[in-house]
């Protein structure tokens, strides 16, 4: 049977996202889940803050919570965890569209910020004006400067996944923007923040999750 390795930044299981990735992939797939986080406890937590300038992620612990993590502090954490997970599958699926070059792996892995601009370059001609909805609205600028290297025009809106939000206003206000296309810039987006942003704007709406799930499906099956 093939298997499929689910690396989150949290706390696995992530019973919020991977049972959409097991409806994809399949029931004949096994999905085999770690996280970077998974041995972080209640008292340590405060070990992964951010601090500084260092990058901000957000994801979920085990209990559901939200927490936000300092890419330095997480990267040790992650790498551990990964290689722990390359022993038992076929290849990883990595659940967050943020950037991780010093990853390292023996296995395959698919990195969703690569698979989403390369997936956009080959739909959208260059200079094309695209709509990011993100998390954190402390997010903002490292995600400005790393898909400005794509070659298209941005605008942005926030609407969190994991708390209170509004994809369907996010969805109208880059409309009156101008985008041609918006994309959901996080692993932790589900089919209903797709549905309330594609309502909202009435336009095509790339859920990451779902993108990246297919391609991973494609590879064992």
């Amino acid at each position: 049977m093939a298997r499929i390795g689910v690396l989150t930044i949290g706390q696995s299981p992530r019973l919020d996202v991977t049972p959409a990735i097991q409806q994809i992939v399949g029931n004949e797939v096994t999905i085999i889940e770690r996280g970077g986080l998974d041995r972080i406890t209640p008292e340590t937590l405060h070990l992964i803050s951010p601090e500084g300038a260092d990058t901000t992620y957000i994801s979920k612990l085990r209990n559901g919570q939200a927490v936000k993590i300092g890419k330095t502090k997480l990267l040790p954490l992650l790498q551990e965890e990964l290689t722990a997970l390359e022993n038992e599958v076929d290849i990883v699926l990595m659940l967050c569209t943020g950037d991780f070059p010093t990853l390292k792996t023996r296995k395959p892995i698919l990195y969703p910020d690569r698979i989403l601009t390369h997936t956009l370059r080959s739909i959208l001609p260059e200079g094309e004006k695209i709509g990011l909805i993100i998390p954190l609205e402390e997010q903002r600028e490292a995600l400005s400067v790393k898909w400005d290297q794509s070659g298209f025009e941005l605008e942005i809106e926030v609407a969190s996944p994991y708390e209170e939000s509004d994809p369907y206003a996010a969805g109208a206000s880059l409309k009156k923007r101008g985008v041609s296309l918006i994309v959901l810039d996080c692993m932790g987006y589900q089919a209903e923040h797709k549905m309330k942003a594609k309502q909202g704007s009435g336009l095509p709406v790339i859920l990451s999750s779902s993108l990246v799930a297919r391609l991973a499906q494609e590879y064992v099956t």
